[in-house]
């Protein structure tokens, strides 16, 4: 086989087929033991564990600041590219309230998210791959990845970062030519996969302002500062601002999710922390509500007599490659069909931190369908009722392998950017 010639996929999907019973116990295995953001010591070794026992080269501990990802290599047995394919690992801080055999065992946690269902897909197109290495054309990573939810300050230089920002600055990016991944979509019915041509999903930059004060008590407030006083207003202030300075053609939107002030009932705070994140779609735009954060709170808190300071998780906004995402629809029709590959024209104001993979990067995201409403999967993501039509597994399994074989046709026949789209389903969801 020459480079960029066709890899045949149709027994590596039977062999996927077969494997959906693993998949769904290995999804159940780690929904039953969540782990958040880059604590996921469990969730990583059993991950590692199996792809060694596949016979993968594999990488504990990876990244340059949290060092808690999991990295396995295939090296095929004909010449080809590096793609790389990726999945999420980490949990939420979210008490499950479903009753189902496999509930979070961890109280105050759970995969309200799919991050188990991305795990488990991805081992499974690692478990089928590794049987056919002689036939697989180049290099495939699998990368598993942690802190997608949100972002902590490095240990190294006390910045915020998510975990595709602490396995890229690792090296896991170097030589690739193409990233995939999926991502699970409750608006989507199971048995559907929607693909974007474009923006897929918004910036979404975590913030932390901190407010000081002077502490006092409560009957002289004249001879403090009042931290919760410089936070509340601007809190309010903020609103104000998204909502008079921000274009309303721009979509934009900011939410405030920590608070976090004083010791004693009686006693004026000295010091207020307030957590939240904004999306928005333009550089422009996400630059600017950065600067009115900043500016905004110095401003106010001189206001009270005090100061305030800010650190920033930066978001990009997830924007599919257009080639890419061709490849994309034509594995979603070789394995949904037709009719059930969507090519979605509306992006959402979610975020997703594959986003700094596709900045460096041509990649790929597709939106995976999840809902079922006779089995009640029909609750949205981040809920403590979330919950997915496992049988979708071996599909999303299937398209990752089918996504390389796309790559491979692809590259072997020029295809233009429009040829795969006869037959396609369009549609519109409103996220």
């Amino acid at each position: 086989m020459k480079p960029g010639a066709n890899l045949d996929t149709a027994p590596i999907l039977a062999v996927i087929r077969s494997l959906q019973s693993e998949m769904v116990a290995w999804r159940r295995e780690i929904h039953r033991h969540p782990e958040v953001m880059y604590d996921v010591p469990r969730t990583a070794s059993f991950v590692a564990e199996l792809l060694e026992s596949w016979g993968l080269d594999v990488e504990r501990n990876v990244g340059r600041h949290f060092g808690r990802g999991v990295v396995a290599t295939l090296r095929g047995g004909l010449p080809g590219a590096t793609l790389l394919l990726r999945a999420d690992m980490d949990a939420l801080p979210i008490r499950e309230e479903n009753d189902v055999p496999y509930r979070s065992l961890k109280d105050g946690a759970m995969h309200a998210c799919g991050h188990d269902a991305h795990t488990a897909m991805l081992l499974g197109a690692a478990r089928a791959l590794s049987r056919f290495r002689s036939e697989v054309p180049g290099i495939v990573k699998f990368v598993f990845q942690p802190a997608e939810e949100g972002a902590a300050a490095s240990p190294v230089d006390g910045v915020l970062r998510s975990g595709a920002a602490d396995l890229i600055e690792a090296g896991v990016l170097e030589g690739v030519e193409r990233c995939i991944a999926l991502h699970v979509w409750l608006e989507l019915a199971a048995g559907t996969i929607g693909i974007h041509r474009s923006y897929v999903m918004a910036a979404s930059t975590h913030f932390r302002v901190v407010f000081h004060g002077t502490p006092g008590h409560h009957s002289q407030p004249h001879a403090a500062a009042d931290a919760i006083m410089m936070a509340a207003h601007w809190i309010m202030d903020m609103k104000a601002f998204m909502s008079t300075a921000v274009d309303p053609l721009s979509p934009a939107v900011l939410a405030f999710g920590k608070l976090r002030a004083g010791t004693a009932a009686n006693a004026i705070a000295d010091r207020c922390e307030v957590g939240g994140t904004y999306r928005a779609f333009e550089p422009d735009v996400v630059n600017m509500i950065r600067e009115a954060i900043g500016r905004r709170s110095r401003t106010i808190a001189a206001l009270y007599g005090g100061s305030a300071e800010s650190v920033f998780r930066m978001g990009t906004a997830l924007r599919n490659d257009p080639l890419a995402a061709e490849a994309a629809i034509e594995a979603g029709c070789r394995v949904f069909g037709s009719q059930r590959t969507i090519v979605l024209d509306r992006p959402s104001l979610a975020g997703e931190d594959f986003a700094f993979y596709a900045r460096e990067v041509p990649s790929v995201m597709g939106l995976l369908g999840i809902r079922n409403e006779a089995k009640q999967c029909v609750f949205p993501l981040h809920h403590p009722k979330f919950d997915l039509d496992e049988d979708v597994l071996k599909d999303g399994a299937s398209w990752f392998v089918e996504m390389i074989g796309s790559f491979y046709r692809q590259r072997h026949s020029g295809q233009s950017v429009s040829d795969s789209d006869k037959g396609v389903q369009h549609h519109e969801v409103k996220e």
